[in-house]
């Protein structure tokens, strides 16, 4: 064999390998992320928050269910659900599996673009295409109103276009959220206004982190955004990041903690999924994350803005 052929058939046997790896290996690699943020009025306690998105779950996948239902065990005081939750038009009682221990918890949620439509079966060359110049292709409508119904019954609250004034642990919390912005559902208009000036939180929550939705929040005067849908970009290389975002947001933001703005911070969760038809994920492992909120004054140990620690300690270890 000449040193082209060994050349080719070394690349050859690397991509096979990190398809493989990708594949079988990473996209279960269930991880639990942690971070800490000075969002919180300086006469606030410490908030904890489980942030979780993107489950695009189907009927069959435990791991993930069992994974997701022992993070209750971390005692979050509030559960955030920023969309995506189904991949299939019977996986709402999957889903249900997953977040049932949690949603006996305070919880809120919106909705994405994957609990309204299934996913379709697309050329991999899209991936790579700036989102505006991809074409959305949606696939037959799922059970959304099935999963709301059961969340709303359990006591989460559907921050869809509404703003909501709550108690949680003793802090008083404005929150809002939106419609997704992916399929350019959001109306900004109607929760649009200032926020609370005794809120001890200022909450905004939203499925894809358009920059466009970004600064009407803050704008508004809101603390924090939780975000998903980018899935961190799903394939990552070391050293570079995120290839793509999947919207409009810059790569440097596509997973973890992040400022906007002056004020305002921003967690973008990198989700617990992929789609059926691209079920790969390479050095973005599957997530949900537990942000500690502190007040605004406490010194942070480490530098506001960089993305939050992967770990996998804590509820859900070793759970295949």
């Amino acid at each position: 064999m000449n040193k082209f052929g060994r050349i080719l058939l070394t690349t050859g046997a690397l991509g096979a390998a990190a398809v493989t790896y990708s594949a079988a290996i990473e996209r279960r690699h269930w991880t639990l992320r942690q971070a800490t943020l000075p969002v919180l009025a300086d006469d606030a306690a410490p908030l904890r928050v489980l942030h979780i998105s993107d489950l695009h779950m189907t009927p069959n996948q435990r791991s993930k269910q069992r994974w997701v239902a022992a993070l209750a065990d971390l005692d979050p005081d509030l559960v955030v659900n920023t969309g995506d939750n189904l991949a299939h038009p019977q996986a709402v009682p999957g889903a249900l599996r997953a977040m049932g221990p949690l949603l006996d918890r305070p919880g809120v949620f919106v909705f994405g673009s994957n609990d309204y439509y299934g996913p379709t079966a697309k050329n991999p060359a899209r991936y790579l295409l700036p989102s505006a110049k991809a074409k959305r292709l949606h696939g037959e409508p799922l059970p959304w109103r099935d999963l709301r119904a059961a969340m709303t019954e359990r006591g989460w609250l559907d921050a869809t276009h509404r703003r909501h004034e709550i108690e949680v642990a003793g802090m008083r919390i404005h929150l809002a959220g939106l419609d997704d912005p992916h399929l350019h559902l959001d109306r900004y208009d109607l929760i649009a206004g200032p926020t609370p000036a005794d809120a001890q939180l200022r909450l905004g929550v939203t499925h894809s982190p358009e920059p466009r939705v970004l600064d009407s929040f803050a704008e508004d005067g809101y603390d924090l955004v939780l975000a998903g849908h980018t899935h961190g970009g799903q394939l990552r290389l070391p050293g570079y990041g995120a290839l793509v975002t999947n919207c409009e947001l810059d790569r440097s933001r596509a997973r973890g903690a992040s400022t906007w703005g002056e004020h305002m911070h921003l967690h973008v969760s990198a989700g617990l999924g992929t789609s059926p038809y691209a079920p790969v994920r390479f050095a973005c492992p599957p997530e949900a994350t537990l942000l500690t909120l502190l007040p605004r004054s406490e010194k942070l140990a480490s530098t506001s803005g960089k993305s939050a620690r992967g770990t996998r300690s804590g509820a859900g270890q070793g759970v295949r």
